[in-house]
Protein backbone atom coordinates (compact mmCIF):
# COMPACT_ATOMS: atom_id res chain seq x y z
CA UNK A 1 0.00 0.00 0.00
CA UNK A 2 2.43 2.30 0.87
CA UNK A 3 4.18 1.92 -2.76
CA UNK A 4 1.36 2.73 -4.20
CA UNK A 5 0.59 6.02 -2.08
CA UNK A 6 4.25 7.11 -2.94
CA UNK A 7 3.19 6.88 -7.09
CA UNK A 8 0.46 8.56 -6.02
CA UNK A 9 1.54 11.15 -4.33
CA UNK A 10 4.42 12.39 -6.46
CA UNK A 11 2.51 11.99 -9.89
CA UNK A 12 -1.19 13.09 -8.95
CA UNK A 13 -0.57 15.20 -6.60
CA UNK A 14 2.93 17.23 -6.42
CA UNK A 15 1.13 19.33 -9.53
CA UNK A 16 -1.33 20.58 -7.28
CA UNK A 17 1.03 22.54 -4.73
CA UNK A 18 1.45 25.22 -7.50
CA UNK A 19 -2.48 25.51 -7.84
CA UNK A 20 -3.83 28.74 -7.15
CA UNK A 21 -6.86 27.05 -5.14
CA UNK A 22 -4.47 26.25 -2.31
CA UNK A 23 -3.93 29.64 -0.35
CA UNK A 24 -2.88 30.75 3.21
CA UNK A 25 -5.54 28.84 4.84
CA UNK A 26 -5.16 25.73 3.04
CA UNK A 27 -6.51 24.11 0.06
CA UNK A 28 -10.15 25.21 -0.32
CA UNK A 29 -12.87 22.67 -0.51
CA UNK A 30 -13.15 22.02 -4.35
CA UNK A 31 -9.77 20.84 -4.68
CA UNK A 32 -9.69 19.00 -1.21
CA UNK A 33 -13.06 16.95 -3.19
CA UNK A 34 -10.82 16.59 -6.27
CA UNK A 35 -7.79 14.79 -4.87
CA UNK A 36 -9.75 12.87 -2.93
CA UNK A 37 -12.29 11.68 -5.86
CA UNK A 38 -8.78 10.66 -7.57
CA UNK A 39 -7.37 8.90 -4.18
CA UNK A 40 -10.49 6.85 -4.04
CA UNK A 41 -9.58 5.90 -7.78
CA UNK A 42 -6.56 5.19 -7.51
CA UNK A 43 -6.95 2.76 -4.21
CA UNK A 44 -5.37 4.97 -1.36
CA UNK A 45 -8.04 7.12 -0.26
CA UNK A 46 -7.60 5.86 4.05
CA UNK A 47 -4.89 3.55 3.06
CA UNK A 48 -4.16 3.24 6.85
CA UNK A 49 -7.36 1.82 7.88
CA UNK A 50 -8.70 -1.40 6.11
CA UNK A 51 -12.05 -2.13 4.70
CA UNK A 52 -13.69 -3.58 7.32
CA UNK A 53 -12.68 -0.39 9.80
CA UNK A 54 -9.66 -1.34 11.57
CA UNK A 55 -6.60 0.82 11.47
CA UNK A 56 -2.79 -1.21 10.33
CA UNK A 57 -0.96 -1.96 13.02
CA UNK A 58 1.36 1.80 14.20
CA UNK A 59 4.67 0.25 12.21
CA UNK A 60 2.67 -0.37 8.99
CA UNK A 61 0.76 2.78 9.15
CA UNK A 62 4.31 5.00 9.55
CA UNK A 63 5.57 3.21 6.44
CA UNK A 64 1.99 4.78 4.71
CA UNK A 65 1.89 7.90 6.35
CA UNK A 66 6.04 8.81 5.45
CA UNK A 67 4.58 8.20 1.78
CA UNK A 68 1.62 10.36 2.00
CA UNK A 69 3.82 13.13 3.55
CA UNK A 70 5.69 13.77 0.47
CA UNK A 71 4.14 16.25 -0.33
CA UNK A 72 1.88 18.97 1.97
CA UNK A 73 -1.33 18.07 0.13
CA UNK A 74 -0.63 14.02 0.50
CA UNK A 75 -2.14 13.80 3.86
CA UNK A 76 -4.76 15.84 2.67
CA UNK A 77 -6.18 13.88 -0.75
CA UNK A 78 -4.97 10.29 1.07
CA UNK A 79 -7.20 11.14 4.31
CA UNK A 80 -4.20 10.91 6.69
CA UNK A 81 -3.93 14.18 7.80
CA UNK A 82 -4.63 15.77 11.26
CA UNK A 83 -6.86 16.21 13.14
CA UNK A 84 -9.03 13.79 11.01
CA UNK A 85 -6.51 10.76 11.29
CA UNK A 86 -6.25 11.09 15.30
CA UNK A 87 -9.90 11.45 15.77
CA UNK A 88 -10.77 8.34 13.80
CA UNK A 89 -8.25 6.96 16.06
CA UNK A 90 -9.73 7.62 18.51
CA UNK A 91 -13.20 7.24 17.39
CA UNK A 92 -12.81 3.63 16.25
CA UNK A 93 -10.99 2.67 20.21
CA UNK A 94 -13.74 4.64 22.25
CA UNK A 95 -16.91 4.73 19.69
CA UNK A 96 -20.20 3.26 20.57
CA UNK A 97 -21.30 1.47 17.39
CA UNK A 98 -23.83 4.40 16.85
CA UNK A 99 -20.88 6.55 17.21
CA UNK A 100 -19.34 4.93 14.43
CA UNK A 101 -21.98 4.35 12.30
CA UNK A 102 -22.55 8.85 12.64
CA UNK A 103 -19.65 10.06 12.97
CA UNK A 104 -16.61 7.83 12.19
CA UNK A 105 -17.61 6.22 8.73
CA UNK A 106 -17.97 9.44 7.14
CA UNK A 107 -14.72 10.22 8.07
CA UNK A 108 -13.20 6.93 7.03
CA UNK A 109 -15.49 7.41 3.59
CA UNK A 110 -13.49 10.97 3.04
CA UNK A 111 -16.50 12.68 3.00
CA UNK A 112 -16.93 14.64 6.27
CA UNK A 113 -13.26 16.11 7.86
CA UNK A 114 -13.68 16.81 11.88
CA UNK A 115 -12.33 19.17 14.21
CA UNK A 116 -10.71 18.58 17.66
CA UNK A 117 -11.78 21.23 20.26
CA UNK A 118 -10.01 21.64 23.03
CA UNK A 119 -6.92 24.76 22.89
CA UNK A 120 -8.67 27.99 24.58
CA UNK A 121 -7.44 31.31 24.51
CA UNK A 122 -4.64 31.89 26.53
CA UNK A 123 -5.00 35.97 27.37
CA UNK A 124 -8.74 34.12 29.09
CA UNK A 125 -6.77 31.70 31.24
CA UNK A 126 -7.75 29.12 29.12
CA UNK A 127 -6.26 25.79 28.23
CA UNK A 128 -3.11 25.32 26.20
CA UNK A 129 -0.17 22.82 27.24
CA UNK A 130 -1.68 22.49 30.26
CA UNK A 131 -5.21 20.99 30.07
CA UNK A 132 -6.40 21.12 33.52
CA UNK A 133 -6.95 24.82 33.08
CA UNK A 134 -9.76 24.46 30.95
CA UNK A 135 -12.47 26.58 31.45
CA UNK A 136 -15.23 24.87 28.71
CA UNK A 137 -17.96 23.77 30.79
CA UNK A 138 -20.40 20.24 30.31
CA UNK A 139 -23.92 21.08 32.39
CA UNK A 140 -26.09 17.84 32.28
CA UNK A 141 -29.87 19.10 31.56
CA UNK A 142 -32.38 15.86 31.47
CA UNK A 143 -30.98 14.26 28.99
CA UNK A 144 -28.69 17.00 27.38
CA UNK A 145 -25.41 18.46 28.16
CA UNK A 146 -25.12 22.20 27.65
CA UNK A 147 -21.94 23.31 26.63
CA UNK A 148 -20.44 26.98 26.57
CA UNK A 149 -17.05 28.53 26.01
CA UNK A 150 -14.17 29.48 24.56
CA UNK A 151 -11.92 27.32 22.06
CA UNK A 152 -8.56 28.67 19.54
CA UNK A 153 -6.49 27.27 17.17
CA UNK A 154 -9.21 24.74 15.89
CA UNK A 155 -7.61 23.45 13.10
CA UNK A 156 -10.61 22.79 10.14
CA UNK A 157 -13.42 23.91 12.23
CA UNK A 158 -14.57 25.65 8.61
CA UNK A 159 -15.74 23.22 6.73
CA UNK A 160 -15.27 20.02 9.33
CA UNK A 161 -18.84 18.47 9.96
CA UNK A 162 -17.76 16.09 12.63
CA UNK A 163 -16.71 17.78 15.55
CA UNK A 164 -15.14 16.47 19.12
CA UNK A 165 -15.69 18.92 21.94
CA UNK A 166 -13.62 19.06 25.22
CA UNK A 167 -15.11 20.40 28.59
CA UNK A 168 -15.33 20.52 31.98
CA UNK A 169 -18.23 18.79 34.35
CA UNK A 170 -18.62 18.40 37.85
CA UNK A 171 -17.56 14.81 37.16
CA UNK A 172 -14.19 15.93 35.57
CA UNK A 173 -13.59 16.36 31.91
CA UNK A 174 -15.86 15.23 29.24
CA UNK A 175 -15.53 14.79 25.33
CA UNK A 176 -18.46 15.65 23.50
CA UNK A 177 -19.11 13.97 19.85
CA UNK A 178 -21.17 16.88 17.41
CA UNK A 179 -22.50 17.44 13.82
CA UNK A 180 -21.17 20.73 11.89
CA UNK A 181 -21.87 23.36 11.59
CA UNK A 182 -23.98 24.23 14.49
CA UNK A 183 -25.48 27.83 15.56
CA UNK A 184 -24.39 27.42 18.68
CA UNK A 185 -20.44 26.82 17.50
CA UNK A 186 -19.59 30.45 16.16
CA UNK A 187 -16.25 30.69 13.98
CA UNK A 188 -15.14 34.52 15.20
CA UNK A 189 -12.23 34.76 12.93
CA UNK A 190 -9.74 31.76 11.27
CA UNK A 191 -5.96 33.01 12.85
CA UNK A 192 -3.26 34.20 10.34
CA UNK A 193 -0.67 31.21 10.83
CA UNK A 194 2.67 30.29 9.81
CA UNK A 195 1.29 26.86 8.00
CA UNK A 196 -1.15 26.71 5.54
CA UNK A 197 -1.23 23.22 4.49
CA UNK A 198 -4.61 22.11 6.82
CA UNK A 199 -7.84 22.46 5.20
CA UNK A 200 -9.91 25.46 6.59
CA UNK A 201 -6.80 26.34 8.71
CA UNK A 202 -7.22 27.34 12.53
CA UNK A 203 -9.92 29.29 13.61
CA UNK A 204 -11.01 30.97 17.09
CA UNK A 205 -14.61 29.51 18.04
CA UNK A 206 -17.10 30.72 20.85
CA UNK A 207 -19.78 27.89 21.85
CA UNK A 208 -23.00 29.15 23.64
CA UNK A 209 -25.60 27.16 24.84
CA UNK A 210 -24.76 24.17 22.78
CA UNK A 211 -26.93 21.36 23.65
CA UNK A 212 -25.74 17.93 23.23
CA UNK A 213 -27.44 14.56 24.03
CA UNK A 214 -26.14 12.44 26.33
CA UNK A 215 -25.57 9.56 23.70
CA UNK A 216 -22.99 11.81 22.23
CA UNK A 217 -20.70 11.62 25.06
CA UNK A 218 -17.52 9.67 24.71
CA UNK A 219 -17.69 7.05 27.08
CA UNK A 220 -18.60 8.51 30.60
CA UNK A 221 -18.51 11.87 32.23
CA UNK A 222 -14.90 12.15 33.74
CA UNK A 223 -13.22 10.29 30.91
CA UNK A 224 -12.31 12.82 28.59
CA UNK A 225 -7.95 12.93 29.85
CA UNK A 226 -7.78 9.66 29.66
CA UNK A 227 -9.30 9.85 25.96
CA UNK A 228 -7.27 12.88 25.07
CA UNK A 229 -4.29 10.88 26.19
CA UNK A 230 -5.51 7.62 24.81
CA UNK A 231 -5.32 10.28 21.38
CA UNK A 232 -2.21 11.67 21.88
CA UNK A 233 0.43 9.45 21.67
CA UNK A 234 -0.43 7.96 18.87
CA UNK A 235 -1.02 11.77 16.55
CA UNK A 236 2.15 13.03 18.04
CA UNK A 237 3.74 9.89 16.10
CA UNK A 238 1.60 10.90 13.43
CA UNK A 239 2.76 13.93 12.70
CA UNK A 240 6.17 12.73 12.94
CA UNK A 241 5.39 10.60 10.04
CA UNK A 242 3.77 13.03 8.03
CA UNK A 243 6.78 15.62 8.23
CA UNK A 244 9.19 12.94 7.94
CA UNK A 245 7.92 12.49 4.53
CA UNK A 246 7.74 15.76 3.12
CA UNK A 247 11.44 17.02 4.76
CA UNK A 248 12.69 14.23 2.72
CA UNK A 249 11.65 15.42 -0.16
CA UNK A 250 13.01 18.71 0.41
CA UNK A 251 16.16 16.81 0.83
CA UNK A 252 15.82 15.30 -2.59
CA UNK A 253 15.15 18.60 -3.99
CA UNK A 254 18.12 20.53 -2.52
CA UNK A 255 20.09 17.78 -3.54
CA UNK A 256 19.23 17.88 -6.81
CA UNK A 257 20.17 21.81 -6.69
CA UNK A 258 23.17 21.31 -5.22
CA UNK A 259 24.15 18.60 -8.30
CA UNK A 260 23.25 21.33 -10.85
CA UNK A 261 24.06 24.11 -10.12
CA UNK A 262 27.57 25.54 -10.26
CA UNK A 263 29.51 28.52 -8.47
CA UNK A 264 33.12 29.18 -8.10
CA UNK A 265 34.23 26.85 -10.78
CA UNK A 266 32.21 23.20 -9.49
CA UNK A 267 29.25 22.06 -8.39
CA UNK A 268 27.72 23.11 -5.43
CA UNK A 269 27.93 20.36 -3.17
CA UNK A 270 31.43 19.47 -4.38
CA UNK A 271 31.44 23.01 -1.84
CA UNK A 272 32.07 21.55 2.15
CA UNK A 273 29.68 24.18 3.20
CA UNK A 274 26.98 22.45 1.23
CA UNK A 275 27.72 19.00 1.06
CA UNK A 276 27.82 18.86 4.79
CA UNK A 277 24.39 20.37 4.64
CA UNK A 278 23.26 17.53 2.62
CA UNK A 279 25.41 15.61 5.08
CA UNK A 280 23.99 16.29 8.18
CA UNK A 281 20.43 15.84 6.91
CA UNK A 282 20.68 12.42 5.42
CA UNK A 283 22.25 11.84 9.63
CA UNK A 284 19.28 13.83 11.05
CA UNK A 285 16.31 12.12 8.49
CA UNK A 286 18.06 8.49 8.95
CA UNK A 287 17.40 9.11 13.24
CA UNK A 288 14.18 10.83 12.61
CA UNK A 289 13.36 7.48 10.66
CA UNK A 290 14.89 5.16 13.54
CA UNK A 291 13.08 7.13 16.47
CA UNK A 292 9.66 6.72 14.64
CA UNK A 293 9.61 3.36 13.63
CA UNK A 294 10.83 2.67 17.59
CA UNK A 295 8.36 4.43 18.63
CA UNK A 296 5.65 3.00 16.85
CA UNK A 297 6.87 -0.70 17.77
CA UNK A 298 5.98 0.72 21.06
CA UNK A 299 2.72 1.48 20.80
CA UNK A 300 2.16 -1.77 18.75
CA UNK A 301 3.53 -3.84 21.98
CA UNK A 302 0.55 -2.21 23.46
CA UNK A 303 1.93 0.17 25.88
CA UNK A 304 0.86 3.76 26.37
CA UNK A 305 3.98 4.77 24.59
CA UNK A 306 3.56 8.58 26.09
CA UNK A 307 6.91 8.63 27.01
CA UNK A 308 7.87 7.31 23.77
CA UNK A 309 5.87 9.61 21.97
CA UNK A 310 7.20 12.64 23.97
CA UNK A 311 10.67 11.86 23.17
CA UNK A 312 9.91 11.10 19.62
CA UNK A 313 8.15 14.41 18.92
CA UNK A 314 10.79 16.40 20.42
CA UNK A 315 14.05 14.51 18.75
CA UNK A 316 11.90 14.69 15.13
CA UNK A 317 10.75 17.71 15.20
CA UNK A 318 13.61 19.59 16.04
CA UNK A 319 15.57 17.68 13.58
CA UNK A 320 13.34 18.01 11.11
CA UNK A 321 13.61 22.08 11.52
CA UNK A 322 16.82 21.34 10.50
CA UNK A 323 16.54 19.79 7.87
CA UNK A 324 14.20 22.20 6.52
CA UNK A 325 16.51 25.50 7.67
CA UNK A 326 19.19 23.69 5.29
CA UNK A 327 18.00 22.90 2.46
CA UNK A 328 16.24 26.28 2.46
CA UNK A 329 20.31 27.30 2.73
CA UNK A 330 21.70 25.14 0.56
CA UNK A 331 19.46 26.84 -2.30
CA UNK A 332 20.03 30.23 -1.06
CA UNK A 333 17.57 32.84 -2.98
CA UNK A 334 15.51 30.01 -4.46
CA UNK A 335 14.77 28.08 -0.72
CA UNK A 336 12.78 31.20 -0.15
CA UNK A 337 10.81 31.50 -2.64
CA UNK A 338 7.50 29.69 -3.24
CA UNK A 339 9.06 27.86 -6.70
CA UNK A 340 9.29 24.35 -4.91
CA UNK A 341 7.84 22.93 -1.18
CA UNK A 342 11.03 23.81 0.68
CA UNK A 343 9.61 27.53 1.86
CA UNK A 344 6.62 25.75 2.65
CA UNK A 345 8.33 22.79 4.55
CA UNK A 346 10.09 25.22 6.63
CA UNK A 347 6.94 27.20 8.04
CA UNK A 348 5.39 24.11 8.67
CA UNK A 349 7.84 22.45 10.71
CA UNK A 350 8.32 25.66 12.51
CA UNK A 351 4.94 25.56 13.47
CA UNK A 352 5.35 21.32 14.51
CA UNK A 353 7.57 22.30 17.16
CA UNK A 354 5.02 23.88 18.96
CA UNK A 355 1.93 21.94 18.37
CA UNK A 356 0.95 19.17 20.05
CA UNK A 357 3.00 20.16 22.79
CA UNK A 358 6.06 22.48 22.56
CA UNK A 359 9.45 20.89 23.09
CA UNK A 360 10.26 22.54 26.57
CA UNK A 361 6.62 20.86 27.85
CA UNK A 362 8.16 17.95 26.65
CA UNK A 363 11.26 18.35 28.03
CA UNK A 364 9.96 19.38 31.45
CA UNK A 365 7.48 16.39 31.57
CA UNK A 366 10.67 14.01 30.85
CA UNK A 367 12.75 15.68 33.24
CA UNK A 368 9.61 14.83 36.06
CA UNK A 369 9.63 11.35 35.09
CA UNK A 370 13.53 11.05 35.58
CA UNK A 371 13.42 12.76 38.36
CA UNK A 372 10.72 10.28 40.10
CA UNK A 373 12.43 8.03 38.94
CA UNK A 374 15.93 8.77 40.67
CA UNK A 375 14.23 9.39 43.69
CA UNK A 376 11.99 5.98 43.71
CA UNK A 377 15.53 4.17 43.07
CA UNK A 378 17.52 5.79 45.65
CA UNK A 379 14.64 4.79 48.25
CA UNK A 380 15.06 1.30 47.36
CA UNK A 381 18.73 1.16 47.43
Amino acid sequence: MGDNVERFVRTIIVPYEQDPRCGSHGPSEDVLVEMRVKAKAAGVLTPHIRADGTHFSQIDTAYILKKSGLSPLGPVACNTMAPDEGNMFLLGLAGSPEQKTRFLEPLVSGEARSAFFMTEPSGEGGAGSDPSMMKTTAVPDGNHWVVNGRKTYITGAVGAKVGIIMANSEQGACMFLVDLPDPAIRIDRVLDTIDSSMPGGHSEVTIENLRIPSDQMLGQPGQGFRFAQMRLAPARLSHCMRWYGVSLRAQEIATDYACRREAFGKLLIDHEGVGFMLAENQIDLKQSELMIDWCAETLDSGADGNVESSMTKVSVSEALFRVADRCVQVMGALGVTRDTIVEQLFREVRAFRIYDGPTEVHKWSLAKKIKKQTLQAREQG
